[in-house]
């Protein structure tokens, strides 16, 4: 099952369709994808991604990001949606002996809790897409993109390995995310070991400690469930069957 999906300019562009749910549903391929940043996007890639269709992009970097690198191409309804509200500093809070997934984990739960307004309007955003592709997206495509690719699988319904295991394939794009950082910052060393790193560890850590991903949606984010129903009809096949799973 070949998720990624090859640009020249993209490294971990990807669908997340196709997974099983825990009640014996699948998720939807060609609806939802994940993405590095969009803002490279040109020439053939540019061809190859409005073949795809997609209609929305959620944008979920600082704006300052996208003031300095540029944003997605015009065309599909764009939501820039800052779900960070903190800056990393790895200096600070980055122990080598507590290891990279405990790192990791700490900044999901502080996006967890300080954008919570951003999640909370990001899937509003995913669940009214009705049929059309959406795209979420941030700098490498694997942190903010991954909380929230998370908390949608889990809504689905998806089992926790399984979410796990997604957020875990930006391994496959780490040697490309580097060598892009290099071709960037010819003179300088990588920045720190976690640099496109993507440890099992660090999502299974983040929903561990979350608890049920559904009862965080509806309590600490205030999602309306409705908005979990519209997801389950844009986003699985066979999307009449309720499920409480999370």
């Amino acid at each position: 099952m070949i998720r990624h999906i090859e640009f020249a300019r993209l490294h971990n562009f990807r669908d997340v369709g196709g997974y099983a749910t825990e009640d014996g549903r699948e998720v939807r391929w060609q609806r939802l994808y994940r993405s590095d940043s969009l803002h490279r996007l040109a020439d053939d890639d540019l061809e190859r991604f409005h073949g795809l269709g997609i209609r929305t992009v959620i944008d979920l970097r600082h704006p300052v990001e996208i003031e300095r690198r540029g944003r997605a191409p015009h065309g599909p309804r764009y939501h820039n949606l800052s779900v960070e509200h903190r800056y990393w500093n790895v200096e600070r809070d980055y122990r080598p002996d507590a290891g990279l997934a405990r790192f990791f984990a700490d900044r999901y739960h502080e996006v967890a809790q300080d954008g919570k307004t951003e999640i909370r309007s990001a899937l509003e955003v995913i669940s009214e897409a009705g049929n059309a592709p959406v795209v979420i997206h941030c700098a490498a495509g694997k942190d903010r993109t991954g909380v929230l690719a998370a908390l949608v699988l889990r809504l689905l319904s998806v089992a926790e390995e399984d979410v796990i295991a997604d957020y875990a394939l930006t391994g496959l794009a780490t040697p490309r995310l580097i060598a892009y950082w290099r071709r960037e910052n010819p003179t300088e060393p990588v920045p720190w070991p976690g640099f496109g790193q993507a440890p099992a560890e660090a999502m299974r850590l983040f929903l561990a400690e979350l608890g049920p991903v559904r009862d965080y949606c509806l309590g600490t984010l205030g999602l309306d469930e409705k908005v979990i129903a519209a997801l389950q009809h844009h986003l699985l096949k066979n999307p009449d069957i309720w499920t409480i799973s999370g």
